[in-house]
């Protein structure tokens, strides 16, 4: 059980950002019982600019709401890798978004990387590129497990009752992708 996690969402306004760290903070506390804090930043043009959203959980109350040394940082764009990428923990988790973030930091390696092609999937599966944002929240909770799925997935359905459908299997393809990749990494591991 941790005491203190702290998450970043980084990317450009327009890809559900913002949305995506609000999500993880009613799920953590309605849903699994935790205190949250959730704050958020973006450019003055909004739509393209950049934009990041960061959540801290904690079993206790929280002392100080803000993100210095994220554990987790889920990445949607490549400007956001390269400002960002600096604060995550070495033995953090970084999960991007595949189609997007191409150019990785050999300099700053993380100890728990994992590609996403969240888009792509979207793309395929869904015919809409802006569920790409609901593919990494199920690919997070898949790889972190940092808030319940179950949790995660009852505070998409409040929050979009109207595309309801839509999201919650953009989440479970998300979900079930990033298993495949926690499962080959397991295997390799035990060879």
């Amino acid at each position: 059980m941790y005491e203190r996690i702290e998450l970043r969402f980084g990317g450009i306004g327009g890809q559900g950002i913002i949305t995506m760290g609000i999500l993880v903070g009613h799920a953590a506390v309605v849903y699994d019982g935790k205190y949250a804090v959730q704050t958020q930043s973006y450019g003055p043009e909004a739509r393209g600019s950049a934009c990041r959203s960061e959540v801290v959980i904690s079993n206790k109350p929280i002392d100080f709401p803000k993100v210095l040394t994220p554990d987790i940082f889920v990445c949607m764009s490549q400007e956001a890798y390269q400002k960002y990428i600096s604060d995550l923990k070495k033995d953090g988790y970084l999960i991007v978004e595949s189609n997007l973030v191409s150019h990785l930091n050999s300099s700053h390696p993380i100890a728990n990387t994992y590609k996403i092609p969240a888009l792509k999937i979207a793309e395929k599966n869904f015919k809409r590129p802006i569920v790409a944002n609901m593919v990494m929240l199920g690919a997070l909770v898949a790889i972190t497990n940092v808030v319940s799925a179950e949790g995660l997935k009852k505070s998409i359905a409040e929050r979009f009752p109207k595309y309801k459908e839509i999201n919650l299997r953009a989440f479970d393809t998300g979900y079930s992708y990033a298993s495949k990749i926690i499962g080959s990494v397991n295997e390799e591991k035990n060879r």
